[in-house]
């Protein structure tokens, strides 16, 4: 019968010996449980990795032992808010890098670590050796991993700006400031008057970014820079960005138009055009961002991201680390019915009755 070991105590660190005591095996075992477990007996695998969760060991993984073993895969963090849900274009980024990773001889690992302690999740998963390094996503100001998985030589790639990191160049991103530019050039040629912005609260690093394109835009366009008043911010919650649109609209007047943050804030300037008597297109005209479903449903003209170029990028970069450059792409502005300010027939009008009263 093989003796146990207790659990070290409050200052002792379990070592790899500990754990092959404990679970009757050779520290090879141990070592190939966690590095290469498909060369290890299930049951004993499966009593190994009970012994290292009980005993709460933790290996050294250096970059030295990422180089020698490769795993072709890479990790994903599907829960990067801590909110249990990603949206629509971490969503569809994730879709897009998985269909592209076998054209780059890899595949990927999703996996949640826990919200209140991020990096820990990364170092776990990492110490399995079933992952060579990650794909950030959804990066922030504050954010830890970046700086984390350079202390520790780990190969990284990130979708979105390392922000905390100026001179850190390996990431890809999506001008969203170029986008809102081109959206404020399309609704002056289309002759709307006022335009105004329906952006997130500022410190966003995203949304200020795109506020900056509304600016720049208005800038091309000749026109005097706009007051407080032509613009309003809101939250990503529908009925908080019908409120603030319906402030906005009262401002600006009928022949103008709203270039918005995102698709949920151009839902509410949708609804408060609607309440207020307008007509979408020839009396207000709405953009969104991100050329969301709901926006190809409601015929509201929006900004969409390269997403699955950005995968193709991310993937790139992760796989030739001599990338020097950070690559930024350019989105493209899907127009639609919202932003036409002829009246359009019955046959082509924007579907304004999917809002629905329960909706309101």
């Amino acid at each position: 019968m093989t003796e146990l070991t207790t659990a070290p105590g409050p200052t002792s660190r379990a070592t790899i010996v500990d754990v092959a005591h404990a679970a009757g095996v050779s520290r090879q075992t141990v070592s190939n449980a966690l590095n290469r477990p498909d060369k290890v007996a299930p049951a004993t695998l499966e009593r190994v990795l009970a012994e290292i969760a009980r005993l709460g060991f933790t290996p050294n993984v250096t970059a030295q032992q990422l180089r020698r073993r490769k795993a072709a895969a890479y990790g994903f963090e599907v829960n990067p808010s801590g909110h249990a849900k990603m949206g629509h274009i971490l969503d569809e980024f994730l879709v897009q890098l998985t269909v592209a990773a076998p054209d780059h001889g890899s595949h990927l690992m999703t996996f949640a670590p826990d919200p209140d302690d991020v990096v820990e999740g990364y170092r776990q998963i990492l110490a399995t050796g079933l992952v060579d390094g990650f794909v950030l996503a959804d990066t922030r100001p504050g954010d830890p991993r970046p700086q984390w998985l350079l202390d520790h030589d780990v190969p990284f790639v990130s979708f979105g700006r390392v922000w905390d990191l100026p001179d850190l160049h390996q990431w890809v991103d999506v001008d969203g400031g170029s986008g809102v530019r081109q959206a404020v050039a399309h609704l002056v040629a289309a002759g709307y008057g006022r335009i105004g912005f329906l952006g997130w609260p500022s410190g966003s690093p995203v949304g200020d970014d795109r506020r900056g394109g509304w600016l720049a835009g208005l800038a091309d366009a000749g026109r005097h820079d706009p007051d407080e008043a032509e613009a309003e911010e809101s939250v990503q919650d529908l009925d908080q960005a019908t409120a603030a649109a319906e402030r906005l609209l009262a401002r600006l007047g009928p022949g103008s138009a709203v270039v918005c943050a995102s698709d949920m804030l151009a839902l509410g300037a949708v609804r408060a055009a609607r309440n207020a008597g307008l007509a979408l297109g020839p009396d207000v005209g709405v953009v969104g961002f991100d050329d969301t479903d709901v926006a190809e449903a409601l015929s509201v003209t929006s900004i969409r991201q390269p997403i699955a170029q950005a995968a193709q990028t991310a993937w790139r970069m992760l796989l030739s680390p001599r990338s020097t450059e950070p690559v930024l792409l350019s989105p493209e502005l899907t127009v639609r019915s919202s932003t036409t300010r002829t009246p359009s027939s019955p046959a082509t009008r924007p579907r304004d009755t999917l809002i629905t009263e329960e909706q309101q």
